[in-house]
Order: structure tokens, then C-alpha cells, then sequence
């Protein structure tokens, strides 16, 4: 190895370990159920964005082998020349369908799917405007934008309302507004009633990334768009198959006119391998099983309002959460770490979150429940909070 590289790497290692938050991935040995093993250790799992269970559910493992066997284990080329096959349409279709736009256009990842609709469409003389707390991949998408950029203070609208009015006091052409329906660390969610307002007021292009708030927020989990009934006011929703779809993909969801600029335009989309025939069937039934078994979706939600409720009564900071994600808030990244691994010795898969994820002294645990989590389950997991919590002084 080159010495320089391997004294830098030296380095930063030696003070992720001074800090107390160097871990590497545990290692997961079974289906991603609400009781797994990790590491070799049996757990109650709290660390899953598997919302509804539909890793394992019987139609969408069907749908994937069938696929397997019907069309082989790979689609051979990318979207553009020879790797759209009548599956990734008729995902499509489903997806356009189930969030109620004119189309929708498959990535390969959520990750993909930000990055390649804002830096594509924002171009010079333009300006986004985002959540400081969005999501990474939208703020990479940012960064590989020519447009300008300009950052809102978390959830403040009277903020957003100063820099759309500054932009559009000046030469900006278009203007990009774009939020987390749900946010992955927080649990809180943008009011995209109050965003939809300032757009119109303002001639701006509002934008949600739905990852977390789809099969969570809205009828049958179609999302925040739905939850605060915006759609014909809304433009662009984005989001991802790995988190309450249980497969893996990334998705926007729009008219049919954007979509077909993104298909000619967007850089992950052009240079990047078509999905696997299973992974895109098993997408299609998972957006099938949300449609058509509602029931999984308020299983969630009576997970989640009974161990939020078991984690305030215990005594714990959960911040500003109102849905399934629901941090313990510690405050020093080496005592979360702590924490986490005092749950995962008695039981307990809760994964510690510390910077750069948030702020060293918003250091936590970030717990989410399942669909498929039983109330024994999740009891059993409150005993083990209290009782780690008390040994470290949380609480």
C-alpha cells in the first residue's frame, strides 16, 4: 500500500476508535425478520427499514422465483439498449398506478434515483432549495448540479418563504424545492401542504423523497404526497423499493413528460445495468401486497404507538419522531455506542447513530418497529431498553 495512503487511513481509524464509534457491520445469518441473528447472537430486530415484512412475504418470494425461472438471473444490458424487458414496465405501470401519477421510471437505488432527477433537471441559472436535514443523496444530487443552492432551516417555512422571495427578487430561472416526507433520523415529516402553497406562490418545482414515508404515511402507505392530499399540486416524488417494499430499487414518480427527459437524460439511469428480472418482480408484488392487504399497514402503526409510548413512559428522549422511526436520543457518540451494544449483549438490535449521520451531541439509538413485530416482541424489547438504560444512567 502507498505509504501516505496508509498513514492517513492509520489516522482516521485511530480516532474513530479514540472516539468510541469504530464498528464495523454486524453480520446477518437469517432472513431479515423481526427476530434474526446477528453476529451469531439471537435478537429482536429494531434496526430494519423491512416496515411491513415483505422480505419474506409468500407473494413477493413467489414473484421472484417465478421470475427467476421465466427470464434468467440477469437482464444482460442497460435500461437503453436492451434491458427494459415487459417486467420493468409493468413495474412501472404499478408504481405510476399505486402513487397515483401519469408515469414513473425505475433506478437502480433510491441513491440513484435523487442524485440523477435533481442534478439532470436543475441546470445553471436554476436554484434548489432544500431541508438541511434531506437526505444525503439529495444533497449529492445538489452538489452535482450547476444550478445554485440554498439551504432552509429544518422544517421552517418562513425561512423557505425569505429565500424563495429573495430568488425570485433576482434573475433565478427555475426554482427546485425539495424535502424528505419522513426523516431517516428524526422520525419527524415535512408539511407538504405549507411547501405546495409557497411553490404556487413563488412559481417553484416541489419535490418529496418518499423513501421512509412510503408504506408508512398515506392510504395503504402511498406516502406524504397522499397524507396531506397534494397530488395535483405536486410534481416530482421520489423513493426507494429497499425500505417498506422490502427488495431493493429506486423510483420517481411524475408526469409523463418528465419522465421521458429523465430516460434520455439522467446519467444513472443511462450507464447503469438494468435490475434483475426477480428483484423487479418481487418490487411489482410488494406494490400489489400494499394495495391489497391494508391490514399489514395498521399493524405497523399499532406497533408503532405502543412502543413509542413504553419508550416516553420509560423515560426516554425520542425526540421529535411521529412515525415508526423513533430515535433514543443519548447525546455523546461513545455513549450511545455504549448503549447500543448493551442492547445487542441482552438481546436487542438497536443500531447506534453518531456523526457525521447527526449532530456528536444528538448521538442515539434509532429504533423502528415492523408490521410483523409481535406485542410480546416489542415488550420484551422495552424490559431490555429499561434495564440497559439504568445501568448507563439514561434514564
Amino acid at each position: 500500500m502507498n505509504r501516505r495512503l496508509e498513514q492517513f487511513l492509520a489516522a482516521e481509524i485511530a480516532a474513530l476508535k479514540e472516539k468510541g464509534i469504530f464498528r464495523l457491520p454486524r453480520v446477518l445469518s437469517t432472513p431479515a425478520l423481526p427476530r434474526v441473528k446477528l453476529d451469531g447472537r439471537d435478537v429482536i430486530q429494531l434496526s430494519s427499514n423491512n416496515y411491513l415484512g415483505l422480505t419474506t412475504h409468500p407473494r413477493v418470494v413467489a414473484a421472484a422465483r417465478k421470475a427467476l425461472d421465466e427470464f434468467g438471473a440477469g437482464p444482460g444490458a442497460v435500461r437503453t439498449i436492451a434491458g427494459t424487458m415487459t417486467l420493468h414496465r409493468s413495474l412501472e405501470a404499478a408504481l405510476a398506478r399505486f402513487k397515483k401519477t401519469e408515469e414513473a421510471l425505475v433506478f437502480q437505488s433510491g441513491y440513484t434515483a435523487n442524485v440523477g432527477v435533481v442534478s439532470t433537471l436543475m441546470q445553471e441559472g436554476d436554484l434548489i432549495l432544500s431541508d438541511e436535514l434531506n437526505h444525503a443523496s439529495i444533497i449529492d444530487g445538489c452538489r452535482l448540479s450547476k444550478a445554485g443552492r440554498g439551504v432552509y432551516r429544518h422544517l421552517d417555512y418562513d425561512h423557505l418563504r425569505e429565500l424563495l422571495k429573495t430568488a425570485r427578487a433576482g434573475k433565478t430561472n427555475r426554482i427546485l424545492v425539495v424535502a424528505d416526507g419522513v426523516f431517516s433520523m428524526d422520525g419527524d415529516i415535512s408539511d407538504l401542504g405549507a411547501i405546495a402553497t409557497l411553490c404556487e406562490e413563488f412559481d417553484a418545482i416541489p419535490m418529496v423523497d418518499d423513501a421512509h414515508a412510503t408504506g408508512v404515511m398515506g392510504t395503504n402507505g402511498r406516502g406524504t404526497v397522499d397524507h396531506f392530499g397534494v397530488k395535483d399540486r405536486w410534481d416530482i416524488q421520489i423513493g426507494t423499493m429497499s425500505k417498506a417494499f422490502g427488495v431493493m430499487g429506486g423510483y420517481v414518480c411524475a408526469a409523463k413528460a418528465l419522465i421521458e427527459f429523465y430516460v434520455h437524460k439522467a446519467r444513472p439511469f443511462l450507464f447503469s445495468s438494468s435490475h434483475p428480472p426477480a428483484v423487479i418482480a418481487a418490487c411489482q408484488a410488494a406494490v400489489e401486497v400494499m394495495e391489497t392487504e391494508p391490514q399489514l399497514h395498521e399493524r405497523l402503526w399499532e406497533n408503532t404507538r405502543h412502543f413509542k409510548a413504553g419508550l416516553k413512559r420509560l423515560g426516554f428522549n425520542t425526540g421529535t419522531s411521529v412515525t415508526p422511526i423513533t430515535p433514543v436520543i443519548i447525546g455523546s457518540g461513545a455513549k450511545a455506542a455504549k448503549f447500543s451494544d448493551a442492547l445487542f449483549d441482552a438481546g436487542v438490535f438497536a443500531q447506534g447513530i453518531f456523526f457525521p449521520m447527526v449532530a456528536e451531541e444528538k448521538s442515539r439509538v434509532r429504533t423502528i418497529v415492523m408490521a410483523t413485530h409481535t406485542r410480546a416482541d416489542l415488550d420484551e424489547a422495552l424490559g431490555i431498553f429499561e434495564k440497559a438504560g439504568k445501568s448507563l444512567g439514561i434514564i
